[in-house]
């Protein structure tokens, strides 16, 4: 057995790749040989590339988007609500010293 490092793959050539086996105009032997990826590979992009077509088209990114938006103005409300106590306990402090 061959031992030696993994090759990666850029994620462009493995999108590339997976539209052009989820097309269907070449088999996976061929797009193999093209490519010199391993057939096995090839189906695994395949298969991950029909599952995330569908998201494509959906609002989940939309509603994620506007998910990190929300969960960003929350946090800086506590920051400024943090700002605000430390400086009430500052002005505390000051009037015990």
């Amino acid at each position: 057995m061959k031992t030696g490092p993994r090759k990666v793959f850029p994620s462009t050539l493995k999108a590339k790749v997976g539209l052009e086996a989820v097309k269907g105009e070449k088999t996976v032997a061929e797009l193999a040989s093209v490519y010199g990826v391993h057939p096995t590979q090839i189906k695994q992009w395949k298969t991950i590339v029909e599952a995330g077509l569908p998201d494509l088209f959906s609002d989940k990114r939309k509603r994620h988007e506007q998910t990190e938006e929300e969960i960003r103005e929350e946090l800086y409300k506590q920051i400024g609500k943090q700002k605000v106590e430390i400086e009430w306990l500052k002005k505390k402090i000051g009037l015990f010293e």
